[in-house]
């Protein structure tokens, strides 16, 4: 209960902006089904989504040395709350991608703050405990983020209220918090080519998982919607599949910490593409299996990203890790932006499965290319453990590589 008392104000900020941002990306494919954007329109927006996500985490360390964290805060949440509010006054499709974008720049700039916070207090006595409650916070959110589809109408001004005062909310938490701001962090050098350099699996990896999480969480509910699910099924499909990226950690890790991790790569890689093709089997079997599938599919991507990062920190120097993270969240991010508008495009001209084919496709060519690397060199002679690593910032890389050290 310490942990909750003395980062309570950061983890209810954690809680409501994960209820908007979460919420925001279904909404937004339901609302566009419903106002007649075709899938490659709706693709569009969750490609803008992470395209400002991407922006966020490049620019909002700067903007905390320039300002301060409370106030670069404020102007995050600012963009989040206008980008959701001004959904139903312009319902034309480039102007919900431009929305996006600054929805997607709340989400990166807002994170970063937190855990530039998180970092500043965390110490030997209370990371372990503290990074243990920031993970469930944001997973607990994300399935709470995903139940609200199942309520909120699409295409309804009231929806995108509801959003945009969940972002709103979560300035209440940050500007009553009695904590003084910690010291300014410096920003991290953006080196994508030498994260490729030092681990090219890995940043394969990071890559995949960025094409498998953008185009399943941004389209996936035009895919339930192909494929005859209600409103709050998808939303039940959709939290199926964070559901099973949960369970998935301790197993996961647990195999990456006693074998070679780039066999748990490729391992994982075959699994996602059974499980891309268990999922499109269960389309006609009913919403039981199909969520079944959901679950199955989340377990075996969902870790994709954290084995991948382990991977790229067994390689990595103790000094280098901030600007790894921050590399790895940038390869994320690419392959976040261009995975929606390519999977929707794919089913608007193929059908539902496609969007599977296109995961799987990814998932093959990232077990063919492990392989290779295998053969290329020996694995690391010293590994970090694993950690389940959020999507989030390039800050959390500093985070987790101090918690690695107690």
């Amino acid at each position: 209960m310490s942990v909750l008392f003395a980062f309570g104000a950061l983890f209810a900020s954690v809680v409501l902006l994960q209820l908007s941002a979460g919420g925001i990306g279904p909404l937004d494919a339901l609302s566009g089904a419903a106002l007649g954007f075709s899938p490659t329109e709706i693709g569009l927006l969750g490609s803008a989504h992470f395209l400002g996500f991407l922006i966020g985490c490049w620019g909002a360390p700067r903007l905390m040395g320039r300002v301060g964290h409370a106030r670069a805060f404020a102007a995050f949440t600012a963009a989040g709350t206008i980008g959701a509010l001004a959904h139903m006054l312009v319902t034309e499709p480039l102007a919900w991608a431009g929305m996006r974008v600054l929805t997607g720049l709340c989400v990166a700039g807002c994170y970063t703050v937190i855990e530039a916070w998180l970092q500043a207090r965390l110490d030997n006595a209370n990371r372990g405990r503290a990074m243990g409650t920031y993970r469930l916070v944001d997973l607990v959110a994300q399935l709470g983020a995903q139940g609200l589809i199942g309520v909120l109408p699409p295409a309804a001004y009231a929806s995108y209220n509801v959003l945009a005062i969940f972002a709103a909310a979560a300035l209440l938490p940050m500007t009553l918090t009695r904590t003084s701001q910690p010291p300014l962090p410096a920003a991290p050098r953006l080196r994508p080519l030498a994260a490729i350099r030092l681990s090219p699996l890995a940043a394969a990896g990071v890559v995949t998982a960025g094409l498998t999480g953008g185009a399943f969480r941004m389209v996936g509910p035009i895919y339930g919607q192909e494929v005859g699910l209600s409103a709050d099924q998808i939303a039940l499909f959709l939290a199926a599949f964070i559901l099973g990226g949960a369970l998935a950690q301790l197993p996961v890790g647990w195999l990456a910490d006693r074998y070679d991790r780039r066999w748990v790569l490729i391992g994982l890689s075959l699994a996602a593409i059974a499980a891309c093709a268990g999922t499109v089997a269960a389309a006609e079997a009913g919403t039981g299996p199909v969520f079944a599938a959901a679950v199955a599919f989340g377990l075996v991507t969902f870790p994709v990203y954290s084995v991948a990062t382990a991977h790229a920190n067994d390689f990595a120097r103790p000094e280098e890790a901030a600007e790894l993270s921050s590399a790895l969240v940038f390869l994320f991010a690419i392959g976040a932006i261009a995975s929606p508008l390519v999977a929707a495009g794919l089913i608007g001209a193929l059908g539902p499965w496609a969007m599977f084919a296109f995961i799987a496709l990814a998932h093959l060519v990232l077990s063919v290319f492990g392989v290779i690397r295998m053969r290329a060199r020996a694995g690391a002679t010293a590994r970090t453990a694993y950690v389940y690593t959020p999507r989030t910032t390039a800050i959390i890389g500093r985070i987790l590589r101090n918690e690695d050290k107690d």
